[in-house]
């Protein structure tokens, strides 16, 4: 599998696995059983960046990717996350309070069933915490070998920057795609100046970008989609088919599945960036990975950026009270 590195030193494959839609957020879910040979199957065909959180699932996420990568931990690297507060089972609210990091890092390590975590990043940012205690807690964490690197998910470019200069970051998470190009907008300028890497999540749209979700689509009450503007408003998707239509259309030029062109499109980019789609089958595992070999030319990704110009997204990727929780800070 191609390889990049995230940060100074963190070598991952060039496409990551979301592990997230495997417990929650995107039903139906597999089986247990199912779901570790399927990982299991990932390492086999070269897969070695597994992205998970406390948050997916009231922690079983991280049981489910602990209990598959045991047998192969020395074959792989782990990403996950802190910051929430939970109630009997459940998320309340944010919670970066330095005490609060170190319980949730022993609490993740015991449910992964490792020593260590490759990459750990604050999922949301907490602004009842300054972020620089943060970085210092987990800092703290990197010199007593319960994490290896920091990240930050969804931080802006002035909490990236503060948070650095404290603690090295490796890795800022954030989404981005075809359909969200926010991360454009200083971000990535960031990342390249500080020697950051860059991990988008949802780089498929949530599952927008395959060609397969049409504009009549109905998700069920539980599939995080049903809460989302540009799916759930019939003006959104009805406009937007438009760019999943004309994707779909240029890969079938090139004989390429969207989800492959889509990927290679981050990918080129910027040479730091390692996209994280999730995935339940093996086939779409290796047709994602695959993205990483796919080689078009300079005048294909002019076509791509022509198209990106002629066919805009309109909608909230997020309800309200979701993206308040976005650092914009």
């Amino acid at each position: 599998m191609v390889k990049r590195v995230l940060g100074k030193n963190l070598e991952v494959s060039a496409i990551g696995l979301g592990c997230m839609g495997l417990s929650q957020s995107y039903p139906p879910f597999p089986e247990k059983e199912v779901s570790i040979s399927f990982l299991r199957r990932a390492v086999e065909i070269g897969q070695t960046f597994f992205d998970t959180s406390e948050a997916y699932a009231a922690g079983s996420n991280e049981e489910l990717v602990g209990e598959a990568l045991a047998p192969v931990r020395d074959q792989v690297k782990i990403a996950t996350k802190f910051g929430w507060k939970f109630q009997d089972g459940k998320i309340v609210g944010l919670d970066s309070r330095p005490e609060t990091i170190r319980l949730a890092v022993d609490a993740s390590l015991k449910r992964l069933r490792t020593d260590h975590i490759d990459l750990y990043y604050q999922h949301r940012v907490d602004p009842d915490v300054p972020i620089e205690e943060v970085a210092g807690t987990v800092s703290e964490l990197i010199s007593a070998g319960k994490v290896l690197n920091f990240g930050l998910s969804e931080a802006s470019v002035n909490t990236v920057r503060r948070a650095h200069a404290v603690c090295p970051v490796t890795a800022v998470q954030s989404e981005y795609s075809m359909w969200y190009r926010i991360p454009e907008d200083r971000m990535l300028d960031l990342c390249e100046d500080l020697g950051i890497g860059f991990v988008p999540f949802s780089p498929l749209g949530k599952g927008f970008l395959t060609g397969t979700v049409k504009k009549d689509a109905v998700f069920a009450d539980n599939d995080i989609r049903h809460s989302i503007p540009r799916f759930m408003e019939k003006e959104n998707m009805d406009h937007n088919q438009a760019l999943a239509e004309a994707v779909k259309k240029f890969a079938e030029e090139l004989r390429l599945a969207p989800p492959q062109v889509a990927l290679a499109w981050l990918l080129h980019q910027k040479p730091f960036i390692v996209p994280i789609p999730g995935t339940k089958t093996e086939k779409r595992l290796q047709e994602n990975m695959s993205a990483a070999y796919v080689e078009l030319t300079d005048s294909d990704f002019e076509r791509l950026d022509a198209i990106l110009k002629e066919n805009t997204v309109i909608g909230a990727r997020y309800p309200e009270a979701t993206e308040r929780m976005t650092d914009r800070s």
